[in-house]
């Protein structure tokens, strides 16, 4: 037997005061009603109770039930206060959590800013321009002595600043490195932010669907008697790209120089990239080798930064087979060569080539320059004995102008007072011999086999024997320097392509069209009115409406 009671009260309340409704729940019979309190805004509040009473067993059978339900707390989130009222929940106002969710879009914004790359560009070339007026790569001693503070250049400027931050060796500095990292993250930051959604939005189809709004476009025009599908298939011609849409149509052309920034973007990053290897991951050495010496690659090149990896061309050994000149008809020297043949570990030659200023050789990741010469030794015979081999001293070296001198002993070599001929020598193809007072005793030709009596003494000029300058350097970043210069110089042409958009209507048989474009302001009406011209009148005044789509 079941009795139910119900009170019920009424009262107003000002305030905003929770209410409670009577619901039905699955988790009690079908006769039964739970609490459930809600807020409301209104100003009146009731409250219902019930007094239910069950036999024995339908009570048990309700408690096994409740067991089991979730509480409001698991199934809201709310928590139950005093009397049965749910607390109002805190809203979480994110904190350290939202500032950290926020903060890739201000670095982003940053980056992308305009007047920092700017800055970014202008510190990389002032920098350069300052590594080309610094020596790079001179001893320690040098700039102590070329920046002392004794007398510092610009009146602050000594060799602290150039050894502390690097500027001897400029294009691996951090500083340097740091700035061109910077700009590489600017350049990606405006490619992300701002080029790649323009392009996005280039890219999508554009309707409009009033007139007003085409005859707000930068050119408009009107067909009285024409088709929208007849333009479509004149614009399609002329290398557009159509849709069409019930009465309206959308075309476009020169896509391409929307993406082109993106494009010249990404060839910057490869020019600043190969840079970046070149800097910190080639090696570098010169050498002067006598003709007929050799040397090994890997004890002349040095590494130039972290990044810098030996490969097995640097056990090559190369030899100089020959070292020799050319000259214009003044004398002087036009042209320099050397035979070099390059030699495995196992002693086979893999290659032979005779390189000269401007033809290098190029083996195994590695090049070979021919840069400079010197006078190694001069060959004589003296008195018929012999060759001697002479050591020629640089005595005078100022660019181009360069002069050699050797001695040759004559008389008791033990003697306090040695006496001897002097040899001096501008190139390879004449010897100017003084006797043993310094007075002028004549010229000869190296190989000429002609003697020349200087006091009593027989000389002969065997052979000059030169020495080959040579500059080997290994430079990882110079295919990606090229194909980044490549790139930026395609993109940078593809981006003077005007992008030109057009939309039309079709108004029963007169057709509104509109039309814009990025560039080329002053042709394109003139190519519009020229495309317009060629759209067919229509005599009938019957016009079907199009309903087909042409896609270009």
């Amino acid at each position: 037997m079941e009795t139910l009671a119900l009170n019920v009260t009424m009262r107003t309340q000002k305030l905003l005061k929770p209410r409670t409704h009577l619901l039905k729940s699955p988790l009690f019979p079908q006769n039964s009603h739970v609490y459930r309190t809600l807020y409301c805004q209104t100003g009146l509040s009731f409250t219902i109770s019930c007094k239910l009473r069950i036999s024995k067993d339908k009570s048990n059978t309700m408690a096994e039930k409740v067991s089991v339900a979730p509480s409001l707390s698991d199934e809201g989130g709310n928590t139950l206060g005093s009397g049965g009222v749910p607390s109002k929940p805190r809203r979480s106002t994110g904190g350290g959590f939202e500032t950290l969710k926020k903060l890739p879009r201000r670095v982003l914004a940053i980056l992308s800013n305009l007047p920092l790359a700017i800055s970014e560009m202008f510190a990389i070339a002032g920098l350069m321009a300052l590594g080309t007026v610094i020596e790079q790569g001179e001893a320690p001693d040098f700039y102590f002595q070329k920046y002392s503070e004794d007398n510092p250049a610009l009146g602050f400027f000594t060799w602290r600043w150039v050894l502390t931050l690097g500027f001897d060796h400029m294009f691996s500095s951090p500083i340097f490195l740091g700035t061109v990292v910077l700009l590489g993250a600017s350049l990606m930051a405006c490619t992300y932010t701002r080029q790649i959604p323009i392009a996005k939005v280039a890219r999508r189809w554009s309707f409009l669907h009033s007139a007003e709004a085409i005859r707000k476009q930068e050119f408009t025009d009107t067909l009285p008697r024409a088709s929208i599908q007849d333009l479509g298939v004149i614009l399609m011609g002329a290398g557009y790209e159509v849709y069409l849409k019930g009465p309206s149509l959308y075309a476009f052309r020169g896509m391409a120089g929307r993406f082109a920034p993106i494009g010249v973007h990404l060839a910057l990053l490869l020019i600043m990239a190969g840079g970046t290897l070149s800097a910190t991951g080639s090696f570098r050495g010169s050498v002067t080798v006598p003709q007929g010496l050799n040397f090994v690659v890997g004890d002349v090149l040095g590494p130039s930064g972290f990044l810098s990896t030996p490969t097995e061309a640097f056990d090559t050994e190369v030899h100089i087979n020959r070292f020799y000149m050319d000259y214009y008809d003044s004398g002087e020297v036009s042209q320099f060569h050397t035979d070099l043949s390059l030699f495995d570990l196992n002693g086979k030659e893999v290659m032979r080539k005779t390189i000269s200023v401007n033809d290098p050789l190029r083996f195994g990741g590695i090049t070979i320059y021919q840069t400079d010469w010197s006078f190694s030794a001069l060959q004589v015979l003296k008195d018929g004995e012999g060759p001697f081999n002479l050591a020629m001293a640089p005595l005078k070296l100022n660019g181009d102008k360069k002069l050699f001198g050797t001695f040759l002993p004559v008389g008791d070599p033990d003697s306090p007072n040695i006496k001897g001929i002097s040899m001096l020598a501008r190139d390879l193809q004449s010897i100017v011999l003084y006797d043993q007072e310094g007075k002028f005793a004549g010229v000869r030709r190296p190989n000429s086999e002609l003697p020349i009596d200087i006091d009593g003494i027989k000389v002969v000029i065997v052979d000059a024997i030169g020495s080959s300058g040579l500059d080997l350097k290994t430079d990882p970043g110079v295919p990606i320097v090229y194909a980044g210069f490549g790139a930026l110089m395609l993109t940078t042409c593809i981006s003077f392509l005007s992008y030109a958009q057009i939309w039309a209507l079709q108004d029963g048989t007169t057709v509104v069209i509109g039309g814009k474009t990025n560039r080329a302001k002053v042709e394109f009406p003139e190519d519009m009115n020229r495309l317009l011209d060629r759209v067919p009148e229509i005599v009938s005044s019957s016009q079907s409406m199009p309903s087909d789509n042409i896609s270009g």
